[in-house]
Order: structure tokens, then C-alpha cells, then sequence
């Protein structure tokens, strides 16, 4: 691993630009697909999840272009499926954040168990039921997620795990009675609707 290693009273003195965060890259990628206009990412880091986020959002119909190495626009104009491809979904955890988006404009979203690195608990129950609470329906009797919905309604939610930046944006975009987010507390990934 890099490291600086700093001697004596000298200050230190430059800039240097952070590395794009996956975890807020993956959610905003699939938040992308809640509009028809173009949304352009910036600094994303080009790791593996990325890609995979980026193929998938291909195959749900979204232009993506890389405007350069770092910078990214997603247009979602053209989306056409509600169904996740398996082979995708199964390659990272994070093709379970699609599920939103295809629900709030498609009413409908099917996808395959995610996968992806197994690491301590990592529930994918949250997401469900949050968007149950939002008026969509669950069927896993096929072996997938599959959701649906007549209409997405507010409700008030409160996730009790902090969802960043990117989670955010979906929650917001997915309240259209409600006038405000969700309310994330810091504890385990549960969910509480009131």
C-alpha cells in the first residue's frame, strides 16, 4: 500500500483529488435510470462493480457514455426492460438498487438473486420491504424478485442504516406523496415504517 511519509516541521503544501467512492457510485448509477434526461457522473472509479453496474444499465435499455476516463452520462430515455439479466444480477450485489428505479418507471422489476462478495450480514430484505411500503408487491414463488406495482405511493419510512448519497436520491425520487426522505439512523440494516 501507497503511504506519505511526512519529516520535520516542513507544511505541507498541493492539492490532490480523491479517489471516486464505489458505494456512492453504484446507488447514483442506478438513479440515473429514474429520468429520461442525461445524468453525468463525475470522478467514478473504474473498478469491476462499476462496469458491471454500467453493463447492466446498458441492458435495461440506458445509453452510457464515457465522456472520459473518469466521467460518465447515463441516459435512461430508451429504457425498455424490467428484467435484470441473471448472469448480471449474479455478478454484484448492487444490481438489487435497479430494482427502484425499474419500479418507479416501469411498474414492474425482476431480478435474480444478487451476488457478489460475501461479507458479514448483508440483507436484501430492506430494499424490499421499503418498496413494499411504497406500494409495490413481492413474488419470489419463481425463485426471483419479481415487483410490481399499479402506482407508487408515499409513505413514511424510516431506514435504520445510513444509505448515502446515491441511496438517497432513490428514496427521494420514490416518495411522490411524501414531502421528505426517508430518515436513516446508524444501527443494524432494519427497516421501520410508521
Amino acid at each position: 500500500m501507497a503511504r506519505f511519509s511526512v519529516e520535520g516541521g516542513t507544511p505541507l503544501r498541493g492539492e490532490i483529488r480523491p479517489a471516486g467512492n464505489k458505494n456512492e457510485a453504484l446507488p447514483l448509477i442506478a438513479a440515473a435510470l429514474l429520468t429520461d434526461e442525461p445524468v453525468t457522473l463525475h470522478n467514478v472509479p473504474r473498478i469491476r462493480d462499476v462496469r458491471g453496474m454500467l453493463e447492466i444499465a446498458s441492458a435495461l435499455g440506458a445509453k452510457v457514455d464515457e465522456l472520459d476516463p473518469k466521467t460518465i452520462r447515463i441516459t435512461a430515455a430508451g429504457l425498455k426492460s424490467q428484467q435484470i439479466p441473471a448472469n448480471l444480477s449474479r455478478e454484484i450485489r448492487a444490481s438489487l438498487l435497479f430494482a427502484a428505479p425499474l419500479v418507479a418507471r416501469l411498474k414492474h422489476a425482476r431480478l435474480g438473486p444478487p451476488g457478489g462478495d460475501v461479507i458479514g450480514r448483508r440483507r436484501n430484505d430492506t430494499h424490499f420491504l421499503a418498496l413494499g411500503a411504497f406500494g409495490a408487491e413481492l413474488d419470489t414463488s419463481a425463485g426471483a424478485y419479481d415487483l410490481k406495482t399499479e402506482g407508487l405511493v408515499g409513505a413514511d419510512v424510516m431506514l435504520t442504516i445510513l444509505g448515502g448519497v446515491g441511496i438517497d436520491a432513490v428514496w427521494r425520487r420514490l416518495r411522490p406523496a411524501a414531502a421528505d426522505a426517508p430518515r436513516p439512523t446508524e444501527a443494524e440494516p432494519e427497516l421501520v415504517t410508521s
